[in-house]
C-alpha cells in the first residue's frame, strides 16, 4: 500500500492561527474529493485502509483527504481547550476545503465521518448558507455541495452512557515503553471496534502515538482535548441535539448511515429515524461491532466504497 503525503493548512482561532495537517491520497488535482474525517480521539491514518482500497477501485480522477483535526496527530494544539469544539473543527475543515479548492477546482466532493467527523459532517452538509453566492456577503462557502455522505456510527442523537463511558479515559495519554505496550492499552479501551486481527490492531496502533524524549510514547493528541468534554452537561447535550435534528434534516445528500449492531452510542431507534427523515440515510449494519467501525473488514470498506463511488443516476 502505498503512502499518503502530510500537508498543512493554516487555520483561525479565537487566539490567532494554528496549522492543521492533513493527509492527501491520490491526484492533487483530481476534481472528486472525498474528505475522511476522523473520532474525537483519533487521527487521519485510521483512514489508510479505506482510502487505498477508494483509490484502487476509482482508478483515478480522485483525491481522498484525511486531516488530523486540531490537538490530534501531526496538527498543532490550541492555547484555549475550550477551542476544542465542533464548531471549530468545521470552520477549520472550510478552511481546507478553501485551500484544497484554490489548489484544483473541486467538482465533486463527498464527506465520511466517523462518530465526531460525522457531526462535523451534519453540521457542514446540513447548513445551506454555506453554498450561497458569493455576492450574498463574506462568509465561509462550500466549493461544491457535498454530493455524497457517510455517518459512521454517529447522529443527531448520542446515548449519554457512551459519552460517559468515554469520558473514563478521554486525556489520559499515558506512557508506553513501545508501540505495542500502547496498542495494548488501546485495545483494553476500545474492544466495541469489533474483531481486529493483531497485526491490524497494530498498523491502527502505529499513528496513534507520539515519541517521547526520554524514548518512551505517549498517545499523539493534546490531553486538553477532555476539557470541554467534560464540561458538557446531560441536559446540553439533550439541547444540543435538537439542533443536530434540524440540521440533518437540511441535508440533501444521499446519505448512508454505517453502524455497529452493538453500538452503545448510536441507539438503533435513532438509526431508524435517520432513515425515515431528513435525507433517508440508507442503513448498513455490522455484526459483533459496536462503537465504532473501523473501516478495515473488507463488508465494511465495500459498504462504503461502494457507495461513494457508485454512479450518479441519471
Amino acid at each position: 500500500m502505498s503512502e499518503p503525503t502530510l500537508n498543512y493548512v493554516s487555520c483561525p482561532d479565537a487566539r490567532g492561527q494554528h496549522r492543521m495537517g492533513y493527509w492527501s491520497w491520490g491526484e492533487t488535482g483530481a476534481g472528486h474529493v472525498i474528505v475522511c474525517v476522523h473520532g474525537l480521539s483519533r487521527q487521519g491514518r485510521d483512514f489508510d485502509a479505506l482510502a487505498a482500497a477508494l483509490l484502487a477501485r476509482a482508478d483515478h480522477g480522485l483525491r481522498v483527504v484525511c486531516p488530523d483535526v486540531v490537538g490530534r496527530g501531526r496538527s498543532e494544539w490550541l492555547a484555549d481547550p475550550m477551542g476544542y469544539v465542533v464548531p471549530q473543527y468545521a470552520a477549520d475543515m472550510l478552511t481546507l476545503l478553501a485551500q484544497l479548492q484554490a489548489q484544483a477546482p473541486v467538482a465533486t466532493l463527498d464527506w465520511v465521518g466517523t462518530s465526531m467527523g460525522g457531526l462535523i459532517g451534519i453540521g457542514i452538509a446540513g447548513s445551506p448558507a454555506l453554498l450561497a453566492p458569493p455576492e450574498a456577503g463574506p462568509g465561509p462557502r462550500l466549493p461544491a455541495p457535498v454530493r455524497r455522505l457517510v455517518l459512521n456510527d454517529v447522529g443527531p442523537a448520542i446515548r449519554w452512557q457512551a459519552l460517559a463511558r468515554i469520558g473514563t479515559y478521554l486525556g489520559d495519554t499515558g506512557r508506553f515503553a513501545s508501540v505495542e505496550e500502547a496498542a495494548d492499552a488501546m485495545w483494553a479501551i476500545s474492544r466495541s471496534f469489533g474483531p481486529h486481527t493483531p497485526q491490524q490492531w497494530l498498523a491502527l496502533s502505529r499513528h496513534m502515538v507520539r515519541p517521547l524524549p526520554d524514548g518512551g510514547f505517549t498517545l499523539h493528541y493534546d490531553p486538553a482535548i477532555a476539557v470541554p468534554f467534560r464540561a458538557l452537561t446531560e441536559a446540553a447535550a439533550q439541547q444540543g441535539e435538537q439542533a443536530l435534528w434540524a440540521l440533518y434534516d437540511q441535508i440533501t445528500a444521499r446519505t448512508l448511515l454505517t453502524r455497529g449492531a452493538e453500538s452503545d452510542l448510536l441507539a438503533r431507534d435513532t438509526a431508524q429515524a435517520m432513515t425515515r427523515r431528513g435525507p433517508r440515510a440508507r442503513l448498513v449494519e455490522f455484526a459483533g461491532v459496536g462503537h465504532a467501525p473501523t473501516f478495515l473488514a473488507a463488508d465494511q470498506i465495500e459498504a462504503v466504497a461502494s457507495f461513494l463511488l457508485e454512479p450518479d443516476s441519471p
